[in-house]
């Protein structure tokens, strides 16, 4: 019986062989990262650790653009494929474990918003969605907004105090529409942790930009205490 680690080599030579695409805040390393975030959260508890580890593997295996009219369908297309490349290329891989992992990969996406029934598929949710926040979090967002085209940040009105927010438009955006809520919808105690603390890094982002953008005011305090405060559990 190949011990957790073998499935995990196994994993990261398949991606290396049969996975390129040209979105780097997907790649193998997100993948790896994603498996080291959920080995910390699935401390202590019971959870089956190959079936989150398969899933965080192959939880972006199909993985379509943000602007895509397609994207909230990714997740499902992704939890197919899995089950079809375990069949192919894995087949000591347990059919009795189909299911779980299937059902892990299809929930782990934010856009599709299917409900994580399974502990092994909050953990992977969380995990994932800890790659969002932090310095990490930070690098992705940028690197995907430059990707699609969009601007930093609205240089006028870059917290949308007087607009509405569009993180379609403006990455900055994606911040307040998005990230950091992120800690408010974790399932597991260790994975808000995390979220929190990681959140708090883009807080901070917020308030140094600030006082670099409008040097005269120095509004960073603001932003911090603002921001701050919608972490704080209520």
């Amino acid at each position: 019986m190949k011990k957790l680690s073998d499935w995990q080599s196994a994993f990261d030579q398949w991606f290396r062989l049969n996975w390129d695409h040209e979105d780097k805040a997907h790649d193998l390393a997100h993948l790896q990262r994603v498996w080291a975030s959920a080995r910390k959260i699935m401390q202590d508890t019971d959870a089956d650790p190959l079936v989150v580890l398969t899933a965080c593997y192959f939880h972006d295996v199909v993985n379509l653009p943000k602007n895509h009219p397609e994207r909230h369908l990714a997740s499902g297309y992704a939890a197919r494929e899995t089950l079809r490349v375990l069949a192919a290329d894995f087949p000591d891989f347990p059919q009795s474990l189909y299911a779980a992992v299937s059902h892990a990969v299809e929930a782990h996406s934010f856009s599709a918003g299917i409900p994580a029934r399974s502990l092994e598929a909050k953990i992977v949710q969380d995990a994932d969605r800890l790659e969002s926040l932090g310095a990490i979090g930070l690098a992705r967002v940028f690197y995907t907004s430059g990707a699609l085209g969009r601007p930093l940040f609205d240089s006028q009105d870059p917290f949308a105090r007087e607009r509405p927010l569009d993180d379609t438009r403006w990455a900055l955006d994606h911040f307040q529409t998005k990230l950091l809520g992120l800690p408010a919808t974790m399932h597991t105690e260790a994975g808000k942790a995390l979220a929190e603390y990681h959140a708090s890094f883009l807080v901070e982002y917020m308030a140094r930009l600030s006082d670099e953008l409008f040097p005269d005011q120095q509004p960073g305090g603001e932003i911090r205490r603002e921001f701050m405060d919608r972490l704080k559990p209520s």
